[in-house]
């Protein structure tokens, strides 16, 4: 199965089990990006935030007049942080950013349970280490692209490359099939 992108520099489409990085400063506006990645050629995606609540996600995803019928969010936020929450057939929850098996757990279960074009936004990887620390969390995001792989389907996985050593940073881009490097001033590089 072949996904088109249509982001800046990036080829026109990738085969299905291609995982895609997008480095980016701390301050970098990533939204326009991920929400360029899901709303081309998708029949259903899953964003995973651990940098925003579910209620967050959905308003960027109206601004950005992404088709929110096709999404699922995972929201890792809201329970440890006492906010309340409203389950919904598309939202969800795990108890705390660091439970990784759970997170993990979820993603399976949405890759089984749709059909079609499927891609995942993970927000952000950054966030994720800065809970469960960086090792565990390259681990899951190994197991999560072997998912995508397994399901044919395509993912975006955000991470800061400020606050990263750079031995962290290339141990994550070796993971993924592409990088989309996302500079201050809104330029990319992108290497496939």
């Amino acid at each position: 199965m072949e996904y088109s992108l249509e982001i800046d520099g990036t080829p026109e489409t990738v085969p299905g089990g291609t995982s895609v990085l997008l480095l980016h400063p701390s301050t970098g506006e990533t939204d326009r990006i991920d929400t360029d990645f899901l709303k081309t050629d998708t029949d259903s995606f899953l964003v995973v935030s651990t940098r925003t609540t579910a209620r967050e996600v959905r308003q960027k995803l109206e601004y950005y007049d992404v088709d929110e019928s096709r999404a699922e969010i995972l929201d890792t936020l809201s329970i440890e942080r006492g906010y309340s929450r409203r389950s919904s057939a598309n939202v969800h929850y795990v108890s705390a950013p660091d439970n990784l098996d759970a997170i993990v757990e979820h993603v399976e279960g949405f890759l089984e349970a749709h059909d079609g074009k499927l891609r995942v936004s993970f927000d952000s990887i950054t966030e994720l280490a800065y809970y469960a620390g960086e090792e565990p969390t390259l681990e899951a995001t190994k197991r999560i692209l072997e998912l995508l792989e397994a399901h044919d389907a395509v993912g975006l996985f955000h991470l800061s490359d400020e606050v990263h050593d750079e031995r962290v940073v290339d141990d994550f881009r070796a993971l993924f099939d592409g990088v989309i490097d996302l500079h201050e001033d809104d330029t990319v590089d992108v290497e496939f």
